[in-house]
């Protein structure tokens, strides 16, 4: 069977771990507003890692960034990093959830945020902040299973490509997919993973 990225994203957001992201959007937010704009945010963040991964330059880019950066150490310790506690010099650039939506996003970040507030009830400032924190998780996902599974970058590559036909199929059913793809959608091509993917090029080469 192969590996559904999104479940194993949605594995490591336990109940304690959505506890503490829930209360650190403050009071009135629920657990469930903050679990449905995890899983959009992850969506848009997902499609983008696996559009560029199409690609051999993306797809080693991603590699190497795996094998510097993000070892999926952090997902040892996630909720007390989550939390801001114990974040060591090793975990620093691993955590840089600004960062790496910056490089990801470009200018398009607010629209995303915008997008994602307005399904999930929340403001754009809780959804930023819920980004940031959320970001670094997907790519140690990712390179816990680089780590695990010993991938290279054709492995990489297979495992997202894999991950772009699941994210395909919840697509249809997403009321959140189709405002998206008429936001990001830059070129009016209406692909959105292009769009997506070139701007996680220019953070992965970085």
């Amino acid at each position: 069977m192969p590996i559904d990225l999104m479940d194993l994203v949605k594995s490591q957001l336990s109940g304690g771990v959505m506890d503490v992201l829930t209360s650190q959007l403050g009071n009135g937010v629920s657990k469930q507003q903050t679990s449905g704009a995890a899983d959009n945010i992850m969506e848009v963040l997902l499609g983008g890692i696996a559009r560029n991964a199409q690609s051999p330059d993306g797809a080693s880019a991603l590699n190497n960034a795996l094998e510097k950066d993000h070892d999926g150490g952090i997902l040892d310790n996630l909720q007390d990093l989550l939390g801001g506690n114990n974040v060591q010099p090793q975990h620093e650039r691993a955590m840089n959830g600004a960062g790496i939506l910056k490089h990801i996003l470009g200018d398009k970040q607010s629209t995303v945020i915008d997008a994602i507030s307005k399904s999930n009830g929340l403001n754009t400032n809780q959804t930023g902040n819920l980004m940031m924190k959320l970001a670094p998780l997907l790519l140690g996902v990712l390179g816990q299973q680089k780590r695990q599974n010993g991938l290279d970058t054709s492995g990489i590559s297979d495992l997202l490509n894999g991950a772009r036909q699941q994210q395909q199929q919840r697509a249809s059913g997403s009321p959140i997919g189709g405002m998206l793809k008429n936001l990001i959608d830059q070129d009016g091509d209406g692909n959105i993973m292009d769009d997506l993917g070139g701007m996680l090029g220019k953070f992965l080469k970085k």
